[in-house]
């Protein structure tokens, strides 16, 4: 059966599931539920990790980084040992390992000893986001039932991000950040136990035999190409990026060439070919970019120069969070009638307007406008993501659904990593270069003020007045400075997403329009 044949039986009107079946989709939410709630809480948190471990400002991006980087290297190996070895399988084994060292992160004494249980935790991290989006694809085989679920699904990342900050401002107010990481335990246990009972085994029923080369030029793709684009933005142009880059685009090359050859390849390349399947990816690479940037910024700003709490600030983003949860719900209905060739782009232009906003409101005192423009990028995000991801799992036949989710999960990791890597690295870069330390800092302070905006507020509070409070005006006019060229790239990117979705994806809606 040629893969045209498979999908074109896998999009046909299959058997709707019971109330097991929507039991089962509660189960899985609860992995998706914690990998949302973690992001957001730590990006809430790296202020208090800051003053706690006094990282360096590399070290920071490696803290939130080191996962993605690695999840990222791994998810299209984890996504077809599922398929190979049963997608629940992996999904239980992720979900011990990630609850047993995210305990241990919790207790990290140092930023090394954190960074490196966070690599810990993208290996397991690996095992779980695959498993959970490929066993939706097997559970709801009804087109329409599927497009609920998939809503559901990515509308629970925002659910956690919206609950994040709010759980994590609480956990931050009354206790030490390491508590932001003992969180998937109690999140993690009830998956153990009731995933066996609702939710059903899946596996490719003709796996090929476990490929060691492949899984290998898997990893030396993602990892280099990941850190050349980490190295560049921390520390500018020199001699590793592009041999970095250059190294990952030529293992790439060798893993086509070889999934072109083998008899049964990892990941059917042929799926690329596919515009509806390309374009998907690309618009949630671009849109996960868009909004984890503007976390990095906003999180900053609101605690550090607004002067909100965790709680405050976690507080001051639910709108936007809520507002992504409600367009990525709302959008199932209108996508049944409405081309994602119109439906995406045109839910991206909000994105859009919400970073334009930014760009040309945001200053010290700002946090009115911060509140409207995350709710214009999320209802944007919320919307594009829901159909996007449908249109991946849509366009791959079922028995390689973990393989497919895979690759929508890494253009999800990607994004993470060059959202804070590309994002955050240029507005730590105007913030260096925009940042003037007041006469009157010593020497020593003054380097941890030019560091970061984190150091930049520790050193101001142990100095004298006025000059502590010269140098926090500095910083949040360097910072905000960077703010607004940062937001200005958010726009471009976002518009580079809608323009992707409307060349991309038409055709869709034909496909949808006979169910």
């Amino acid at each position: 059966m040629t893969l045209t044949e498979e999908i074109a039986i896998a999009d046909g009107q299959g058997r709707r599931v019971g109330w097991r079946g929507w039991a089962a989709l509660v189960v899985l939410m609860l992995p998706v539920l914690l990998v949302s709630v973690d992001n957001t809480v730590l990006s809430f948190a790296l202020p208090e990790i800051a003053r706690s471990l006094s990282p360096t400002s590399a070290q920071q991006l490696w803290i939130i980084d080191v996962y993605p980087l690695i999840l990222a290297g791994l998810l299209v190996t984890m996504g077809s040992l599922g398929d190979r070895f049963g997608r629940r399988r992996m999904l239980l084994v992720g979900a011990t390992g990630f609850a047993t060292v995210s305990a241990l992160a919790a207790f990290a004494p140092n930023a090394e000893l954190l960074i490196a249980a966070r690599a810990a935790m993208g290996v397991f991290g690996a095992m779980l986001m695959p498993s959970t989006l490929s066993l939706l694809r097997s559970i709801f085989t009804d087109r329409d039932q599927r497009r609920l679920a998939i809503a559901v699904w990515a509308s629970m990342f925002s659910a956690g991000a919206a609950l994040g900050p709010i759980v994590g401002g609480i956990l931050l107010e009354h206790f030490s950040w390491g508590s932001v990481f003992l969180m998937a335990v109690p999140v993690l246990v009830p998956l153990l136990v009731l995933a066996p009972f609702f939710v059903p085994e899946s596996r490719d029923p003709r796996p090929g035999r476990i490929d060691p080369v492949s899984i290998a030029l898997s990893m030396l793709t993602m990892v280099p190409i990941v850190y050349a684009i980490k190295e560049f933005a921390v520390k500018g142009w020199g001699p590793l990026p592009p041999v970095l880059f250059l190294a990952g685009i030529a293992f790439g090359w060798l893993f086509v060439r070889r999934q072109l050859r083998v008899a049964s390849p990892m990941l059917d390349m042929r799926l690329f070919a596919r515009g509806t399947f390309s374009g998907a990816l690309l618009v949630n690479l671009l849109s996960v970019v868009a909004l984890v940037g503007f976390l990095y910024f906003v999180t900053q700003h609101l605690q550090l120069i607004v002067g909100l709490s965790p709680l405050e600030a976690g507080l001051a983003l639910v709108p936007g969070l809520a507002m992504m949860i409600i367009a990525g719900l709302g959008v199932v209905p209108v996508s049944r009638r409405v081309s994602p060739r119109i439906v995406v782009p045109a839910a991206l232009a909000l994105s859009a307007a919400g970073y334009v906003m930014i760009a040309v409101l945001t200053d010290a005192e700002s946090m009115i406008e911060l509140v409207v423009a995350f709710a214009l990028l999320g209802m944007g995000i919320g919307a594009a993501e829901t159909v996007s991801n449908e249109l991946v799992l849509a366009s791959a036949p079922p028995a390689k659904a973990g393989a497919a989710s895979a690759v929508s999960e890494t253009a999800y990791e990607v994004g993470a990593v060059l959202g804070t890597a590309v994002l955050g690295g240029i507005l730590t870069a105007m913030y260096r270069i925009g940042m003037v330390v007041p006469a009157g800092v010593p020497a020593e302070a003054a380097d941890a003020a030019r560091e970061t905006l984190a150091g930049a507020v520790n050193v101001a509070q142990e100095l004298p007045q006025p000059v502590g409070q010269q140098l926090l005006d500095a910083a949040a006019h360097a910072f905000d400075s960077g703010v607004a060229v940062t937001a200005t790239i958010g726009a471009v990117l976002v518009v580079c997403a809608g323009v992707i979705a409307a060349a991309t994806l038409k055709g869709s809606h034909t496909r949808h329009a006979g169910r």
